[in-house]
């Protein structure tokens, strides 16, 4: 029973330290890089007028009347 607390414990931050590892790279690979490319597509082709335009037109701002 003597050092049972240190073997545990080298054991546990070894596991813990992979545990957290693995998740950041699921993280980064399922979650970031995907959000990344989705909005690279997106603003590829994104026209900032053409939406300005469709919004005036449609009444959401304001400041800026439709014609």
């Amino acid at each position: 029973m003597r050092r049972l607390l240190a073997r545990r414990m080298k054991f546990h931050l070894l596991g813990a330290f992979f545990v957290s590892v693995g998740c950041a790279a699921l993280y980064k690979f399922g979650v970031a890089e995907p959000r990344k490319r989705a909005y690279a597509e997106f603003y590829k082709n994104y026209d900032a007028m053409k939406d300005f335009e469709t919004m005036r037109a449609a009444g959401v701002f304001e400041s800026a009347p439709p014609k």
